[in-house]
C-alpha cells in the first residue's frame, strides 16, 4: 500500500480540506479503498463521502447497504445511497454503470468534491483488456481503463490500479477490515467471471508480475491514443460540422485518423451507451463513404440514419420512415416492422418464430438486417441453398412487407434465420445441445 500512497502523493496532491467521493459496494475491494482513505484522513484532514448503489438484483443488497451505512457512521463518514428501481436497457451491466456514474457525478457536484475514487485494481484491468480484445474495440478501449481521468472540475482516480486482488485481500486481513461477498461473482454465466476464474490464474502462473505487464501495455496504448487524438483535434471540425462529414477532406486523411474521427462521431451520438459502438458500425460507415454510389444510406442502432449525398455524409436522428437497416442482435431488438426479437432462457414451442442455436457453430455476435440482393439460406433439413427472394414468394409475403422483413445473420454473414418464416441448418431441435434461444414476436 505504500506504493499506492506514494502514487497518490505524487500524482493528485491531496490537500487539507479536499472532499473525496468514494464508490463503495461493501465488497472487499471497495472496503479496502474506504479503509485506506480513512488511514490517509488521519494524516491529511480531508472529507470523505461514500456513494453506494443498490442495484436491486440480489436479496442481499439491502443487507449490504445497512452494513455499509453503519460502518460509515462508526467512522464519521458521510453516507449517500441510491436504489435502482427498474431497468430499461437491453444491456443490464451497461445501464447499471451509467446510472452508477451519474449518481457519483451528482454527489461530486453536491459536495464540491475534487476527486471521485473507485476500487478498480490490476486484476480488473487485465480482465477488461482481455474482454475488449476478444470483443473488438478502439485503441483507447483496448487499454482497459485509466488510473486518472480529468474532467472540468474533478478527477476520477483509481488508486489500486497497480494492486492485485491478492494484495488487497492481504491488506484486509492485516487490518481486519470487514466486507461482504457478492456470490454472483462466482457464477460462470457472467463473462468477466469466466476470465477471472480461468484465464487470470493461468496468466499469473506464467508470470507472477503479469499485472505490471498489462498495466504498461495499457499505459502505452493510452499514450498512442493521446497522440492520435491530438492529430484528430487538428482536422475534426474542418472535416465534421453540424452532423455533416465532408468526404473530399475526410478521404484524404490517413486511415487511422479516419477511424478515430468516426469513433468520435459515434461517441457523440451514443454518449450514454458506448457499449453499443462496435467496429462493425465503423466498417459499415466506411463502406458507405467509399462506395461508388453517389446517394446511399445505412442504419445504425436506435434508428440513426447515415446518409451519403454526393460529397457529404449526414447523420440523422430517430428516422420515422425506414426501408433498410442492420443492427446487432442483443437481448432485445425492436424492429421497424413493429415486431421484436427477444432472447429467452426457455421455450416450449418449436415453430419458425423460435431460433435455437449453439454458440459453437455460429460466429457471434449475431446481426439482424433487411434482405440483400442474392441472399441465400441453407434450409434446416434440406440440402443446398435457396434464395431468400424465392422463399418470400413461396410463403406469399406481400411485396411491401419483404423490404422490412428481418433476416438474422452471424458475423461471417451466414443467414441463420428468417424469423417467422424459415430456419437454417444451424437450428437446433429441443432435444439437441444449444445455449442460445431467440423468439420472434
Amino acid at each position: 500500500m505504500q506504493e499506492v500512497y506514494n502514487q497518490l502523493e505524487k500524482e493528485i496532491h491531496l490537500k487539507v480540506g479536499d472532499t473525496v467521493v468514494l464508490g463503495v459496494s461493501s465488497g472487499p475491494d471497495s472496503m479496502a479503498l474506504l479503509y485506506f482513505m480513512l488511514m490517509i484522513r488521519k494524516s491529511i484532514p480531508i472529507s470523505l463521502v461514500v456513494a453506494h448503489v443498490n442495484h436491486n438484483v440480489r436479496r442481499e443488497s439491502a443487507k449490504e447497504a445497512k452494513f455499509l451505512e453503519e460502518y460509515c457512521a462508526k467512522y464519521d463518514v458521510t453516507f449517500e445511497k441510491m436504489k435502482i428501481e427498474q431497468y430499461s436497457d437491453d444491456n443490464f451491466h451497461n445501464e447499471a454503470r451509467n446510472i452508477r456514474y451519474h449518481f457519483f457525478e451528482n454527489l461530486v457536484h453536491k459536495y464540491h468534491a475534487s476527486y471521485l475514487m473507485t476500487a478498480h485494481h490490476a486484476d480488473d484491468l487485465i480482465e477488461t483488456v482481455l474482454m475488449r480484445i476478444t470483443r473488438g474495440s478502439t485503441l483507447k478501449g483496448y487499454s482497459g481503463f485509466q488510473k486518472i481521468v480529468d474532467f472540468d472540475d474533478y478527477q476520477i482516480v483509481r488508486p489500486f490500479i497497480t494492486l492485485t486482488k491478492e494484495e488487497i485481500m492481504a491488506f484486509l486481513k492485516k487490518h481486519r477490515v470487514p466486507y461482504m461477498i457478492d456470490k454472483s461473482n462466482f457464477k460462470d454465466k457472467y463473462t468477466r467471471n469466466r476470465y477471472r476464474r480461468y484465464v487470470l490464474p493461468f496468466l499469473k502462473k506464467e508470470d507472477k508480475e503479469v499485472h505490471r505487464k498489462f498495466y504498461q501495455f495499457s499505459e502505452t496504448l493510452l499514450e498512442y491514443n493521446q497522440f492520435l487524438d491530438a492529430q484528430v483535434d487538428k482536422v475534426y471540425h474542418k472535416t465534421y460540422q453540424d452532423r455533416t462529414l465532408f468526404l473530399s477532406s475526410f478521404l484524404e486523411l490517413h486511415p487511422l485518423i479516419q477511424e478515430k474521427i468516426l469513433f468520435r462521431i459515434l461517441e457523440e451520438i451514443y454518449p450514454d451507451d458506448l457499449m453499443v459502438i462496435h467496429r462493425k458500425h465503423i466498417e459499415l460507415m466506411m463502406s458507405l463513404m467509399t462506395s461508388k454510389k453517389k446517394n446511399s444510406y445505412i442504419y445504425l442502432p436506435d434508428n440513426i440514419k447515415v446518409v451519403k449525398e454526393y460529397d457529404t455524409v449526414k447523420i440523422k436522428d430517430q428516422v420515422l420512415s425506414i426501408d433498410s437497416y442492420e443492427m446487432e442482435l442483443g437481448n432485445y431488438v425492436l424492429l421497424p416492422n413493429k415486431h421484436h426479437i427477444e432472447k429467452v432462457t426457455s421455450c416450449d414451442t418449436n415453430g419458425n418464430d423460435i431460433c435455437r442455436l449453439s454458440s459453437d457453430e455460429v460466429e457471434l455476435p449475431l446481426y439482424v438486417r433487411t434482405r440483400k440482393h442474392g441472399d441465400k439460406i441453407a434450409l434446416f433439413g434440406k440440402s443446398g441453398h435457396k434464395k431468400v427472394k424465392d422463399i418470400f414468394i413461396d410463403c406469399k409475403i406481400p411485396l411491401e412487407m419483404r423490404e422490412l422483413w428481418p433476416v438474422v445473420i452471424d458475423s461471417r454473414g451466414e443467414i441463420i434465420w428468417i424469423p417467422g418464416i424459415k430456419k437454417s441448418k444451424f437450428m437446433k431441435k429441443k432435444s439437441d445441445k444449444y445455449d442460445i434461444i431467440y423468439k420472434y414476436n
